[in-house]
């Protein structure tokens, strides 16, 4: 008994410690943390869609000669979001790339119509 309480316990441990690995699988292909976007473009596809998206938005203000105040907001941290619609039967994925690098990857809903993701 306790050797199957000990087994299940280490189950559920490693659920929740493999939840923060990152691994995007395309069909046999899997990107991990770290893939270049040539990298995920080789063995994904090209991404449905793209866009820039700035991630911690930084507001100061500054008073100009002439005494009056301007406000300015400044980019923190750039990065670009690839969209993947792996279709029907799967999720679509958002991989976020900084300095050209995979950093994260999240699930944005139930994917639509036919896969753009290779192998899918």
């Amino acid at each position: 008994m306790k050797t199957i309480q000990i087994v299940l316990f280490s189950f559920v441990l490693l659920c929740f410690v493999s939840t923060d690995v990152l691994a995007f699988r395309c069909g046999s292909g899997l990107i991990t943390s770290g893939a270049s976007k040539v990298q995920v473009t080789t063995t994904c596809g090209k991404p449905t869609s793209k866009e820039k998206a700035c991630e911690g938005r930084q507001a100061s203000t500054r008073t100009d000669k002439d005494g009056k105040v301007k406000k300015y907001k400044k980019c923190a941290n750039k990065v670009d979001i690839w969209y993947y619609n792996c279709g029907d039967n799967d999720y679509i994925y958002a991989l976020t790339f900084e300095n050209g690098k995979l950093t994260k990857e999240s699930n944005e809903g139930r994917g639509k119509g036919r896969s753009d993701c290779l192998g899918k």
